[in-house]
């Protein structure tokens, strides 16, 4: 089946043969007959620009593939099974997954191909420190079993589903007393007041978050509400998230602008106490927009562009250079985010580095825009940073081996897994992988 597909972003669509395999054997036949183009799975299409497309190619659907089993705080899953699923059953018994990132409508295997974070990499890594062995079909159809000393693994954990497809993944859970988290949320003045209580104090919890409002300008640039916490040892065990609203399948374009959020930033910042401890759910805390249908579609239908960098411990100012340059250019950004890394998963294109990473979601169309997050692009790699590819949609491909000096090795894994260059995508082509 031929459709039209784009990321969770919205920007850019392609066409591409559409297949869902339903077993290995199938999935194991699809990547044998591969055409031309090539081929690159997809899962639950959350990665936000073009890493899940494949223009006139093959595009396999893994959703299909959803079995998994669990054993003693380790669970073995289908590529396909989703995060949500897992959650859904595990915490009632008492475990969580090891790292879940924004969303809980993650495939394993897109979270292992994207090697996603959460609130707690300063203290846990990225998903795939916590994977234990991978089953990988490679090109031909051949079905590969790889332990965390294979290059082959190293070169699939964050390799966006260039080296093959994830059939099957081992990973350890984190148990947990309850359902409930419990959280401290503080508010800060300024950037420098909200990285330096980040600072001295991410160490004391599991997870940690600060929202930063990046249309405040002097005195207050860069205010922010930071939010901490850990699972909570008391209350209920009970996991049932439900959707509260659902986005207008047409919203128009324009709605989240200068005056909207700039509302928004104002009212989410005066609502948050000073200092105080709070119990939250479990998706309140990690999964908030889960809540809302299709948050997607708020911006519009030319869609949105994500913009997330990291730049290492010691590299501060060139933060402070891009939050200043947003803040003064008025840039319209809808919940940045800004956490600490720290040790990486040893996955050859991870994004994460140990330091500090800024989010931001910037409705497309927005004048100016390509040029000043080129602009930033160069300001990250010169103090040694990069941009998450899962998430990217515009960067240009003389800045890869710049921001990812394993960039070479990995392209020898590749290839040698992968002569013929079957495993494409958009992303790929773009930035020339």
């Amino acid at each position: 089946m031929t459709t039209f597909l784009t990321g969770w972003g919205r920007t850019a669509p392609t066409p591409a043969t559409l297949a869902r395999p339903r077993d290995l054997g199938e999935l194991s036949e699809l990547v044998a007959a591969a055409p031309v183009r090539g081929v690159v799975p997809r899962g639950l299409g959350r990665a936000y620009g073009d890493a899940a497309q494949n223009s006139g190619g093959l595009v396999l659907d893994c959703t299909g593939l959803d079995k998994w089993t669990f054993d003693d705080g380790r669970v073995t899953a289908s590529g396909g099974v989703s995060l949500h699923e897992l959650m859904t059953a595990l915490v009632p018994r008492g475990w969580f997954v090891p790292v879940s990132p924004g969303t809980r409508h993650v495939t394993v295997g897109g979270a292992i191909a994207a090697d996603v974070h959460g609130k707690n990499h300063h203290r846990d890594s990225s998903f795939g420190a916590h994977v234990r062995s991978l089953t990988l079909v490679t090109a031909g159809g051949t079905v590969r079993t790889l332990s965390p000393a294979d290059p082959l693994f190293q070169a699939t954990v964050g390799g966006m589903g260039l080296t093959g497809v994830i059939a099957e993944a081992t990973f350890d859970c984190v148990p947990v007393e309850s359902s409930r988290m419990l959280v401290d949320i503080e508010r800060t003045a300024d950037l420098d007041e909200t990285m330096a209580a980040m600072a001295s104090g991410d160490d004391r919890y599991r997870y940690t978050v600060a929202w930063i409002d990046l249309l405040a300008r002097g005195r207050r640039l860069g205010r922010g509400v930071l939010t901490r916490g850990d699972h909570a040892r008391r209350g209920t065990s009970d996991f049932a998230p439900r959707t509260l609203v659902r986005a207008p399948a047409r919203a128009p374009g324009g709605l989240l602008n200068g005056l909207s959020v700039r509302a928004f930033n104002e009212a989410w910042y005066r609502k948050a106490p000073r200092r105080a401890t709070v119990v939250q759910g479990i998706a309140p805390f990690f999964h908030p927009l889960d809540a809302v249908e299709g948050w997607n579609r708020m911006y519009g239908p030319r869609g949105f562009v994500q913009y997330q960098f990291v730049v290492p411990f010691g590299a501060e100012e060139t933060l402070r250079r891009i939050v200043g340059t947003l803040s003064a250019r008025g840039t319209v950004s809808f919940v940045p985010v800004l956490k600490r890394f720290g040790p990486g998963s040893g996955g050859l294109l991870s994004f994460p580095l140990p330091g500090w990473t800024l989010a931001l979601d910037v409705p497309a169309g927005q004048r100016g825009l390509g040029e000043l997050l080129r602009g930033f692009d160069e300001l990250v790699a010169r103090a040694g940073g990069r941009v998450y590819l899962a998430k990217d949609s515009r960067m240009r491909s003389d800045m890869m081996a710049e921001m990812y000096p394993s960039l070479q090795r990995w392209r020898r894994i590749r290839d040698e897994a992968d002569p013929a260059g079957l495993f494409r995508s958009d992303l790929a082509r773009r930035l020339g992988l």
